[in-house]
């Protein structure tokens, strides 16, 4: 449990907008330094278990490893920034929000997203959410030079909110950014370490693509497809969790509730067989699971289930309260759980079983 702690903490830490998952990828790579990786040209990082044996179908452990965040889209003559979004945001979560801009030197410079305080409001203004064209990053320059020539900040730059890493350890809750899917993430890579560890002899060739771009349009999971053409695919998402406002039996997605699967997003209607195949394993191995149908919202299942001439896919989610805002809450106890969902369905799998999807 250890490593999967200091995993989460060094990757939700690093800087990881769309397009700009460098630094993740360097903490990765601290992480798998006795494993084969190679990355593409749009950022996804391919880890490989073993030599590929001709004959095994190929099975492929999905996440993401960008987080939302905000591209510098105008340098004001006050010095403050205009930006645009990366991924999805509600505009009510953005204001009063601590950022860091990475510039082009790869230096980091903090800011705040500010907005009209309300002594200047009007009375409309008041009564309502701030456009995000109302909205500014504000570094504590004066002049458009002073952010130019001082911080380096050029059009273009990316932003993403500043927040540091904790875990109480009385509850096995962490808080971090970027759960969303930096949890997927050390999962993939935990369920490499332990077959590893195990010495494990799979019916499976096993690859894990940490996808970049998902939140600007599952991107790199297309190219994830093209590249490896997997026969089986499982998805590891940070989902949102639903129990901060729904009660009882209404919450689906419960911190400490165990793995989510799920069965419809706006972008998949997942394979009942495998559904099926996955809750069998999980009851047998008393791995606690929950079933989620979400009407919105999509993983980089929804492009590799329709990919080639169809992937058989499984989406196995994190609980996430407060997914795509600054500060999310996830349990310890949960990402176990889609680790260990994982791996005893990649040891249930060959390509008979893969061929009944």
């Amino acid at each position: 449990m250890e490593r999967i702690i200091k995993m989460v903490e060094d990757f939700t830490n690093a800087f990881g907008a769309p397009g700009f998952e460098d630094d993740v990828l360097e903490e990765i790579k601290k992480h798998i330094s006795d494993m084969k990786w190679e990355r593409d040209s749009i950022n996804n990082l391919f880890i490989y278990f073993g030599e590929k044996e001709e004959g095994k179908p190929t099975v492929l452990l999905d996440c993401h490893s960008d987080e939302v965040g905000f591209m510098v889209e105008h340098i004001n003559d006050n010095g403050s920034l205009r930006f645009l979004p990366l991924g999805g945001w509600h505009v009510g979560n953005i204001p009063a929000m601590s950022v860091v801009i990475k510039n082009s030197k790869e230096e980091y410079i903090r800011g705040v997203v500010a907005s009209k305080p309300p002594h200047f409001m009007t009375e409309e203004e008041k009564s309502r959410l701030p456009k995000l064209s109302e909205l500014s990053i504000d570094i504590g320059t004066n002049s458009y030079e002073e952010t130019v020539n001082l911080y380096g900040i050029e059009v273009g730059n990316p932003a993403v909110p500043e927040v540091t890493f904790t875990y109480d350890e009385k509850i096995g809750i962490m808080r971090a950014k970027a759960f969303d899917n930096r949890l997927g993430t050390v999962a993939a890579i935990e369920v490499l370490k332990q077959f590893q560890e195990m010495k494990a002899n799979l019916d499976v060739n096993l690859v894990v693509s940490v996808s970049a771009q998902e939140e600007v349009g599952l991107r790199g999971a297309q190219v994830a497809a093209q590249r490896i053409q997997p026969d089986f695919v499982i998805v590891f998402e940070g989902s949102p969790a639903d129990d901060s406002f729904q009660l009882g039996r209404e919450a689906k997605g419960k911190l400490r509730g165990g793995v989510q699967l799920r069965a419809l997003d706006a972008a998949m209607v997942s394979n009942p067989r495998v559904l099926e195949f996955a809750k069998k394993i999980a009851r047998e191995k008393e791995i606690p699971f929950q079933m989620i149908v979400r009407e919105k919202g999509s993983t980089n299942g929804g492009k590799y289930h329709i990919a080639g001439k169809g992937i058989p896919t499984l989406v196995l989610g994190i609980p996430t309260r407060y997914a795509h805002t600054s500060y999310c809450y996830a349990s310890l106890a949960d990402t176990k759980a889609a680790v260990d969902l994982a791996r005893e369905v990649v040891q249930s799998l060959n390509r008979n079983k893969i061929e009944t999807f």
